[in-house]
């Protein structure tokens, strides 16, 4: 058995995986039992190969955005940061460097899969820094900017 901790859209979900016998599996979601069938049988486990590793290079996506490979750290002082939940695409801020904001409040949009997500910060204050842009690429944990 295999446990898992998800949280999609503010919403923790703990999910425990069973084995997978021919091409059904036992799934608990938040101890609610599921019995999955899959469309057809699991493939057979392969054993990893090792790869030279790849001269380091700035990462792009296909569309030449900047990709955001390390969560930002933030700058020194006070201040609480906001973080991606996911990995995704900043597509616009509701905020700006300056601005009190309420725990709560929307502060950016993340694209994640073609869905946009509103991040929102959890603390009250004023928004310190912006550590990432409109059109960054970024991972799930980065420091997206800093309340104070």
């Amino acid at each position: 058995m295999k446990e898992y901790k998800y949280k999609i859209n503010g919403t923790k979900f703990n999910v425990v995986v069973g084995d997978v016998e021919d091409n059904k599996v036992h799934v608990e979601v938040n101890g609610t039992p599921y019995d999955v069938e899959l469309d057809k049988a699991p493939a057979t486990k392969i054993a990893p190969v090792a790869r030279p590793k790849a001269p380091a290079a700035a990462p792009r996506t296909s569309t030449g955005e900047k990709v955001i490979t390390k969560p930002v750290a933030a700058p020194s002082g006070d201040g609480t940061p906001v973080k991606s939940p996911l990995p995704g695409t900043i597509m616009s801020f509701n905020v700006s460097e300056g601005q009190s904001v309420n725990a709560g409040d929307t502060v950016c949009v993340l694209e994640a899969m073609k869905m946009e997500n509103d991040i929102h910060c959890n603390t009250s204050g004023v928004v310190k820094k912006i550590l990432v842009g409109v059109g960054d690429a970024i991972l799930e944990g980065t420091d997206i900017m800093i309340i104070g």
